[in-house]
């Protein structure tokens, strides 16, 4: 049996990452802030969340299993996070996935002029704060709580021996 506080705790997750992600969409095509690209991969783990949990509600088995791997995708997006923090802080130089507009198109010459053409956002720009946050910043406190959370029922499973 799935234990109710651990239920309560996925409802919760499933909720941040709907909203962090709504409010990533929300900021770029509503407010205008053109997004970098380390800002576009960090929303990656909060899709992969967002299945991760429904996957749990539909299978109702492995859900230890699950939630290791929800635990898993957060300490990824944390390290990202943390990356991304340190570039906008000087910490770190920029990579080539800061350079890259478009990871998808072939490299021709016309792909190239359209591309400098184009105002690029630098992965060490913040173009928006919410509380003289970054966005980075706040994902870093958001993915520390969902690591915790997630840690705590992974080890409630342990504890109280569900095998799910």
């Amino acid at each position: 049996m799935f234990n109710l506080k651990a239920e309560f705790y996925l409802k919760i997750i499933f909720i941040i990452c709907s909203v962090a992600l709504t409010s990533a969409y929300f900021i770029e095509y509503i407010l205008g802030h053109q997004p970098c690209n380390l800002c576009i991969i960090e929303r990656i783990p909060y899709v992969v969340g967002l299945f991760l949990i429904i996957s749990i509600y539909i299978l109702k088995k492995n859900k230890k299993f699950h939630v290791l791997l929800l635990i898993l995708t957060f300490i990824f997006s944390l390290i990202i996070s943390i990356y991304h923090f340190g570039i906008e802080q000087n910490f770190f130089q920029e990579s080539a996935v800061c350079d890259t507009k478009d990871l998808n198109k072939a490299i021709t010459k016309e792909n190239l002029l359209k591309q400098l053409n184009e105002k690029a956002v630098s992965c060490k720009d913040v173009t928006f704060r919410i509380f003289g946050l970054s966005l980075t910043s706040i994902n870093i406190v958001i993915n520390i709580i969902l690591i915790i959370t997630l840690s705590k029922i992974y080890t409630q499973y342990e504890k109280n021996k569900y095998q799910s």
